[in-house]
């Protein structure tokens, strides 16, 4: 295979990463924005445990994605080979999108499922994300024969 074409491979999966990176971004922005506002019980529900593990969750995942991916496109940049890595940010990341879009509607309540807020769409495009250059499972089936050096199909 043509090394240009698969380094374009390899930079394709961690922008796809990107922007679930983008949308969690997005989706904890308005997260706590609403966790300040919110009230229940004459309390804001930023004060209630679990919605600052929600919070926690959310943030974390955000990271590590923005991290993965990056080092990705580091890697490319000093030219060197990355396909378990590229496979990984991707996967990682977009999965990452799908788990903290569909906290930020949990954290919404009914609100978050409602055409007003822009979460149901976000969660809509991250599942989305998902699909291109490779499902969940293709990704997960390559990364696995990249640790083993196994085949898990002829």
């Amino acid at each position: 295979m043509d090394v240009a074409l698969t380094f374009t491979w390899f930079a394709n999966r961690p922008n796809i990463g990107l922007m679930g990176v983008h949308l969690m971004q997005k989706a904890l922005d308005v997260s706590i924005a609403h966790a300040r506002t919110r009230a229940q019980f004459g309390s804001p529900i930023g004060r209630f445990q679990l919605v600052q593990e929600m919070l926690a969750e959310m943030s974390m995942a955000l990271d590590a994605s923005r991290l993965l991916c990056y080092r990705v496109l580091g890697l490319l940049d000093r030219g060197l080979w990355c396909h378990r890595e590229s496979l990984a940010a991707k996967l990682f990341a977009t999965e990452a999108a799908v788990r903290v879009t569909n906290l930020a509607i949990q954290l919404h309540g009914a609100y978050g499922l409602t055409k007003e807020a822009p979460l149901e769409r976000w969660a809509r495009d991250a599942r989305m994300l998902t699909i291109p250059d490779g499902t969940t499972q293709i990704q997960q089936l390559i990364i696995g024969r990249e640790l083993v050096g196994l085949r898990a199909f002829a």
